[in-house]
């Protein structure tokens, strides 16, 4: 693949290191990951030298295929590793230029970062007001200012409110995502890290997830880092992407940059210069190893 233009999509080597600077540093960055390395279980290498940066006020998603390691790196960064064996073991996460090393799950949704899980994981035995309602667990407010929170979260999620006394165990598959993203904004989060929305989801759905997403951003200020399969939607709606493979960033870019760059229409769209092809001849691990080389 070709260098582009300092303002094009970046190329990352084995190493981890740029092989073209990025111009624009005057941006006010809300998270900086540098380097970060993580191991499993002291043996399994999942992250190689990753690192990203999150604008404040942006879109900025994470993109690759299963086992690319999105979901690693923003456990890094939400420091939940731990519950699973995992560490950091070289580089380092900041939000708002202080490192966040030490700090507890619960210190950074103080802090304003607060993460989605992949997979919803709402509690099924509690109503779906009650789920919302323990997002505000770690803010100390009053009940007038609680229930402004909740009418904030209806507003964006009006399917919730009809269903805020059912069981949220009984609820859809795509009211479960609301449920979720509504319990993260009870938080008053600065930043939302937002691990796979689409998952399981019906193309409908995903498109109305999406666009909460990007309402959210646009009229509450609310900076997401998402990490999403669906590359097709994902660039449609962000404004920065990154590309991981096998645990290392290879590509980013503006959004819209990367939509027509032709590696990734042809490695994730399906698509190339003489139309769609097939999932076997998209799917080259030759073609794609070179990102790695």
């Amino acid at each position: 693949m070709d260098a582009r233009s300092s303002n094009g999509p970046r190329i990352f080597g084995k190493s981890g290191a740029y092989m073209m600077l990025d111009s624009a540093n005057t941006e006010d960055i809300l998270l900086e990951v540098s380097n970060v390395e993580v191991i499993y279980n002291h043996v399994i290498l999942v992250l190689k030298g990753v690192s990203l940066k999150v604008p404040k006020g942006g879109i900025t998603a994470l993109l690759g295929g299963n086992g690319a390691g999105k979901s690693t790196t923003l456990k890094s960064i939400s420091n939940l590793l731990l519950s699973e064996r995992g560490e950091i073991t070289k580089g380092s996460v900041k939000y708002r230029g202080a490192t966040v090393a030490g700090l507890s799950p619960a210190d950074l949704v103080r802090k304003g970062v607060i993460q989605v899980m992949e997979g919803r994981h709402c509690f099924g035995h509690l109503t779906v007001e009650e789920n919302l309602l323990t997002g505000a667990y770690t803010r100390k407010i009053g009940r007038a200012e609680l229930n402004q929170n909740l009418d904030l979260v209806y507003s964006y999620f009006p399917r919730l409110k009809e269903r805020r006394k059912s069981l949220a165990g009984y609820t859809s598959g795509g009211e479960q995502q609301m449920v979720a993203i509504g319990r993260a904004l009870m938080s008053k989060p600065e930043t939302v890290l937002l691990d796979e929305p689409s998952m399981g989801l019906a193309p409908q759905l995903v498109e109305e997830i999406f666009q909460i997403v990007k309402d959210l951003n646009e009229k509450e200020g609310v900076t997401f880092l998402l990490a999403e399969q669906n590359t097709n939607v994902a660039l449609r709606y962000a404004h920065y992407g990154y590309i991981l493979e096998s645990g290392r960033v290879v590509m980013d870019g503006p959004a819209a940059e990367l939509r027509e760059n032709p590696d990734v229409k042809e490695f994730y769209l399906g698509m190339s210069d003489e139309g769609r092809k097939s999932f076997r001849d998209t799917r080259s691990y030759r073609r794609r190893k070179r990102w790695l080389n």
